[in-house]
């Protein structure tokens, strides 16, 4: 079940539109000559710090980076592993009304590596105004984690 901003209230309130319009910033650097999908991310700590990324494209499409994982491995290589919330912002390169967009199921992966997917919080935002925010858990259902780990 997903709430809108207006509807929910949490701790992290304040930060939503600031991450959305970073997410929406980081779009514009995305490196997508051959989906021309474009996709930036802000990634908020629980430190307070905030990372960016955007999704980095290669003809060999597995090598391909998406926006998301792009914030966390930059974060990760600064010593950052505890997160509170992500904000995602993408759409056609050219595309003015965007749409709400969810991480791929491999980002959502890598976030539940470092996240409470009770507890971290996902921004989709179409602008700074409009967005919706659910939790990890309602987009990684049955998620696997190291729990899963001891057989």
């Amino acid at each position: 079940m997903d709430k809108t901003v207006k509807e929910q209230k949490t701790k992290f309130q304040a930060d939503y539109r600031k991450l959305a319009e970073l997410a929406l910033k980081m779009r514009e650097k995305s490196y997508a000559p051959y989906s021309h999908f474009c996709v930036g991310a802000a990634l908020l700590t629980e430190s307070g710090e905030i990372y960016l990324g955007c999704n980095v494209e290669n003809a060999s499409y597995p090598a391909t980076n998406c926006a998301e994982r792009t914030a966390v491995f930059h974060a990760v290589s600064e010593g950052e592993t505890h997160f509170q919330a992500i904000a995602i912002a993408g759409g056609k390169k050219e595309q003015q009304c965007l749409e709400y967009v969810p991480p791929c199921g491999i980002c959502r992966q890598v976030l539940a590596e470092f996240c409470d997917p009770e507890e971290f919080e996902v921004i989709l935002a179409k602008s700074p105004q409009e967005y919706r925010v659910f939790r990890l858990q309602e987009l990684f259902p049955m998620g696997f984690g190291a729990d899963d780990m001891e057989v």
